[in-house]
């Protein structure tokens, strides 16, 4: 049994320069220089002094704005995705409502739902194609449905949406009178990757983040975009009236500045990994990758026949070899017991700290769990 006591994050946190961090989809390959250059100044003219714009650095906002290329939308700026997340459940929905969302899914925008009062129908995609179809939504919406929860890509599977699926599904919000939130934190990660507001610009409300992109997990900046009268709607649960951090704008506008001469860099380094890690999942029994190629940084890896549990898989991994993966527990209430999530925007050298890892913890865990006695 893994210990109850064992906390994984206080340990990698206080062993951040000895860590290899493929918990969290955060992103170690974007060159320091990008933003270091713009934070620099910032910081010797004490822009940190004084309250930034509240509507968001003007810069910014129009560089998200070209970023997307949606006619009519407007940008705001949130202290990172995540706090847009819960602006949006608590402005659009009410007690009783549904929103069709899946299993598994990112379960903190499932918290966010139920605290507005409203629950989520999770549709059980751990099975080909490993998303929602426009046939699942439509034969899951019923008389109390208001939502539709699209991540694309998704994690934790690393599944994306073909362009014409997204328009399918955004007709239905369309047809239906639904909101359809859009959440695309990984859609640079992502071939052809399309926006259910092109298909359906009133209903949808796309979530963007510079967390995963642009390497700037740490400093908490991100956002949605929306027709006016929407944002306004959800504006009005903003609770950073004096604006988002100053420091964290300065870095996102000089990464979005730039964003073109680096980001093929990452994705194809990203791309490189992901082959790696197949590699070796593939050599190690009982296991495999239920989603490849993936269309974003992170897949999940079945632990399959091997009886091994994800939670004492990722403790032996973290205590052992100080390589950090993240049991799916949080991340599926019905499978999170079969996977654990492996991120990979990362230096080739902790992707091959897996690749001597993951064999033997898997082996060494493999020998004295229940189904192998």
């Amino acid at each position: 049994m893994p210990d109850s006591s064992f906390d994984a994050f206080k340990y990698a946190h206080a062993r951040w320069s000895e860590v290899a961090w493929l918990s969290q989809n955060t992103n170690h390959l974007v060159p320091p220089e990008v933003v270091r250059g713009a934070l620099e100044e910032a910081i010797r003219a004490r822009r940190y002094q004084g309250y930034p714009v509240m509507t968001g650095d003007p810069e910014l906002l129009e560089l998200v704005r070209t970023d997307f290329g949606l006619s009519g939308a407007v940008p705001m700026v949130t202290g990172g995705g995540t706090e847009s997340l819960y602006m949006i459940t608590r402005a659009l929905l009410a007690a009783g409502d549904e929103v069709v969302a899946t299993d598994p899914s990112y379960l903190i925008i499932h918290k966010f739902i139920e605290l507005a009062g409203a629950r989520t129908v999770n549709l059980d995609i751990y099975r080909p194609p490993f998303r929602l179809t426009a046939d699942q939504v439509q034969a899951a919406i019923g008389p109390k449905t208001k939502m539709i929860l699209l991540i694309d890509p998704l994690n934790p599977l690393g599944s994306g949406y073909p362009r014409e699926e997204v328009r399918a599904i955004a007709e239905i919000a369309h047809d239906h009178h639904l909101y359809l939130l859009n959440d695309v934190t990984y859609r640079d990660f992502s071939d052809g990757h399309a926006l259910a507001a092109e298909f359906a610009p009133e209903q949808t409300v796309t979530v963007w983040s510079v967390s995963k992109n642009c390497g700037l997990a740490g400093l908490r900046l991100g956002g949605f975009l929306a027709l006016p009268d929407l944002a306004k709607a959800i504006g009005r649960y903003n609770t950073n009236d004096l604006g988002v951090n100053v420091l964290a704008q300065v870095a996102a506008a000089a990464a979005l500045r730039t964003k073109r001469s680096w980001i093929p860099e990452v994705v194809r380094q990203t791309r490189a990994n992901g082959a790696r890690i197949r590699e070796v999942v593939g050599g190690v029994e009982g296991t495999s990758l239920p989603v490849y190629p993936s269309r974003a940084n992170m897949m999940v890896i079945d632990l399959g026949t091997t009886g091994v549990s994800p939670d004492r898989l990722q403790e032996e991994l973290l205590r052992r070899y100080d390589v950090f993966l993240r049991a799916g527990n949080y991340l599926s209430p019905t499978h999170g017991q079969r996977f654990i999530r492996i991120s990979f925007s990362n230096p080739p050298s902790d992707i091959e700290r897996f690749a001597r890892a993951f064999p033997t913890a898997v082996a060494t865990l493999r020998a004295t769990a229940p189904a192998a006695r």
